[in-house]
């Protein structure tokens, strides 16, 4: 608030001026949460385990962690262990003694709200019971709750085997047929004991095939966010395709924001652009049974194609061809299929500058040389005036990442330097911290393709800067120097491609 005669002591916000939005500092959230995984090898276990904890630490800036059997097994044990060792029957089985439970205990003791995911098969009731006694008798203070996959799908069940298992540690560098003839045995000796579970276990969720879904007692703002978010998880492989805008007008001139459209050579760039997706993104792939992979293949595969709304992504997608194709939805409906439909999304929309929509960082530090200098003090949380913030962003961002993993087709995102950043930082792993400083270069066509342990990335370059007639968004004539995160005094040179690149 502003102090003035008739408003002598305003209402003034602790955060200060620049104040994060309270949905992404995890402030809506009051209890420390624990989830434990139940299910029988190959159902998804680790991979909806991972992504949970990366959304709520990104989106929700609330620490969390998950604590995977596997890999204490295998520090105990080595990698290459056969399936008669997961055989229930073995008294002698390693396995059958309890995990070392004291670094789950540990994380969990520390102040504030905070996720610890247990992930393993957790195939017995004694075993989730165990668990839980565990937990009380150390003193947690915690919500609970569990969530078991489910996979009676075959078809699904050795796609799982053969995209994820075969490439984890314990079955590397093994022949793959011998591989999957173990791990089916390995599956086979925990399907022996295993107990599903139900309302006796307390608050669950049963996700059978990543298609249906049965809640139980569940409560919380965060537990619930959860299940929001498990609900639009699924382990087919996917690919996303990003890509800034071709090169504006206002990127000529070293402007930020605004809504102008293409240069000649961002024109060129569409073109490009179109050719690309024809020839690269809707080119048909089958699963390589022996590496996991997918290859090329005849024909084509449905795609999609998500814009912003201003007027320089959807100048970048006006040559893509739109062609029709047949397709079934997962649930076997026939649908004919629009092939890069342009879906255009108001999230996707730049980050807005506010005041300083429209002009060169030369004029931001004439004009506003205090606003300048906080923007180089962390760029993170920065607001500018009347403006947004990346948090801000973030925050806008959190429904479409909902939408991304939903998203089974290859999807082509034609948007813009800041809010590619975040997306590509939450995909690849990356620190919020780290978002605003990632390096989206014009003409390039980044491809994210996530999988249970990371994210593989590969870049192709579509417009080489020497053809460019002026190339004003990578080599801007007017910039802003931006401090390294140590805050010591530095200035970049003005041709530096990453830090002086205008943006929001």
């Amino acid at each position: 608030g502003y102090h003035t005669n008739n408003n002598p002591t305003p209402h003034r916000l602790t955060e200060g001026a620049n104040a994060t939005p309270l949905e992404v500092i995890g402030s809506s959230a009051t209890d420390k949460l624990v989830i434990v995984m139940v299910g029988l090898p190959a159902t998804g276990k680790t991979h909806i385990a991972k992504r949970i904890c990366r959304f709520i630490t990104f989106f929700l800036d609330i620490p969390a962690q998950m604590f995977n059997v596997g890999d204490y097994r295998r520090k105990l044990c080595g990698a290459h262990m056969p399936a008669s060792f997961y055989d229930h029957s073995n008294a002698e089985a390693v396995h059958n003694e309890p995990w070392p439970a004291t670094p789950r205990i540990e994380f969990l003791t520390h102040e504030g709200v905070r996720v610890a995911v247990y992930d393993a098969t957790n195939s017995t009731r004694d075993r989730r019971q165990h668990i839980l006694k565990t937990l009380t008798a150390a003193g947690v203070g915690c919500k609970k709750m569990f969530i078991e996959s489910i996979c009676d799908d075959e078809n699904l069940l050795e796609q799982n085997i053969r995209t994820v298992k075969l490439l984890t540690p314990d079955y590397r560098d093994m022949d793959p047929e011998q591989a999957v003839t173990d791990f089916k045995e390995r599956r086979s000796n925990y399907e022996q004991v295993y107990e599903p579970l139900n309302e006796a276990d307390g608050s669950h969720i049963k996700i059978v095939n990543c298609k249906k879904f049965i809640v139980y007692s569940i409560r919380g703002y965060l537990p619930l966010k959860v299940v929001h978010f498990v609900m639009n998880l699924h382990t087919r492989p996917r690919t996303f395709y990003f890509t800034r805008h071709g090169q504006s007008e206002y990127n000529l001139l070293g402007k930020i924001g605004g809504d102008s459209g293409l240069s000649k050579a961002g024109k060129e760039y569409s073109r490009r652009l179109a050719d690309f997706a024809k020839n690269e993104i809707a080119v048909a792939r089958v699963l390589d049974e022996e590496t996991g992979e997918l290859k090329k293949a005849d024909g084509e595969r449905p795609c999609r194609l998500w814009t912003s709304t201003l007027v320089r992504t959807k100048e970048t997608a006006q040559l893509i061809e739109h062609t029709k194709i047949s397709h079934a939805w997962d649930n076997g409906d026939p649908v004919d299929w629009v092939q890069f439909r342009p879906m255009v999304k108001r999230n996707l929309d730049e980050l807005y500058a506010g005041i300083c929509d429209g002009m060169t960082y030369k004029e931001i530090e004439t004009l506003f040389p205090e606003e300048f200098a906080l923007r180089q003090e962390d760029k993170l949380t920065y607001r500018y005036p009347r403006g947004e913030s990346y948090m801000d962003v973030t925050l806008r961002l959190e429904p479409l990442a909902h939408e991304m993993e939903r998203t089974q087709e290859p999807v082509l995102v034609i948007g813009h330097q800041g809010i590619l950043r975040i997306l590509y930082a939450y995909f690849m792993g990356l620190s919020r911290a780290e978002a605003p400083y990632v390096s989206i270069p014009l003409n390039t066509v980044i491809q994210l393709t996530p999988h249970p342990y990371g994210c593989h990335e590969s870049r192709v370059c579509l417009m080489k800067k020497e053809e460019m007639l002026d190339d004003g968004q990578d080599e801007p004539v007017t910039s802003m120097p931006v401090r390294p995160h140590n805050h010591q005094p530095h200035t970049y040179a003005a041709t530096d491609p990453i830090m002086n690149a205008p943006s929001c």
